[in-house]
């Protein structure tokens, strides 16, 4: 499974990614073995995240959320825990 991510800085900052693992990535992050934009931005915290089951679909949808607005990423959020709840 592939997994797009959205972490949540400790900065109040957003931080969009791809992985196969999220723990594994997310614990890479914290421990500043991430992407260069967090390792002074830690601790992160898992925001949102969606499954794929290819690395090209994870790759595009990555691509697109990050060229949205940070309202427009709070709104994923929030209707994935709406779906949820």
């Amino acid at each position: 499974m592939h997994y797009v991510y959205i972490l949540e800085c400790a900065d109040g900052t957003l931080y969009t990614g791809w992985t196969t693992d999220l723990e594994k990535r997310i614990k890479a992050h914290n421990e500043k073995k991430g992407a260069k934009y967090t390792k002074s931005r830690t601790p992160v915290s898992l925001y949102y995240y969606e499954e794929y089951e290819t690395k090209s679909e994870a790759l595009k949808r990555e691509a697109r959320i990050k060229k949205l607005k940070r309202k427009d990423k709070t709104m994923l959020r929030n209707k994935n825990h709406s779906e949820t709840s």
